[in-house]
């Protein structure tokens, strides 16, 4: 037998990608002390918290606008089921958290699907999630869009164009419910 069939089978590792994008980014490096395209091991009992607070966050965004802990999130298995998931919380009472058009007030929690866009302020964030076996650790792949995010997956020369000839917004208004109007009546 050779070394290679003896050897014991690789463990995959679940890894959640996250692109970041602030428009300032260039100006105000608010995410200088973030490590891009490097993988980083977590424990599997960690929290990581995304915040301005060094002593607190594993991952500090450099920005005074930002929460103390902005929000965190939670690895774990659902039950009778070997999938892996992700949860995220809003850990800040100040700002909405915003994943995928899911508004989630401080404290709120929910599982993170596997390909989102979370938003805050000005801050947007794709994360995508890579499955893995481990039950010990998993990794955190961390990137830096030179683009806005939303933009990127839906680019304004893909969208339909209405009749009256007005792209809609990339951004929908945040609280604002649809309204029905008469086609003879104007907005």
């Amino acid at each position: 037998m050779t070394s290679f069939e003896e050897a014991g089978t690789e463990e995959t590792v679940t890894c959640l990608h996250m692109t970041f994008y602030h428009p300032c980014q260039d100006d105000k490096m608010v995410f200088r002390c973030l490590n891009f395209r490097k993988r980083e091991q977590v424990r599997v009992d960690e929290m990581p918290k995304f915040g301005r607070d060094s002593n607190v966050c594993r991952y500090n965004l450099m920005d005074t606008r930002v929460s103390r802990i902005q929000f965190a999130l939670q690895f774990y298995r659902k039950l009778d089921s070997s999938e892996f998931c992700f949860e995220i919380k809003n850990m800040s009472k100040k700002t909405k958290l915003l994943v995928d058009q899911t508004e989630l007030g401080y404290l709120n929690k929910i599982d993170l699907p596997w390909k989102c866009i979370i938003c805050f302020g000005d801050y947007q964030i794709l994360a995508e999630i890579e499955e893995g076996e481990s039950v010990d650790y998993f990794e955190t792949y961390l990137h830096l869009a030179e683009v806005p995010i939303l933009q990127e997956r839906c680019p304004p020369s893909l969208l339909p164009i209405p009749e009256n000839g007005i792209s809609p917004s990339l951004f929908p208004s945040q609280g604002k419910r649809p309204m029905e109007i008469d086609e003879n009546e104007s907005c």
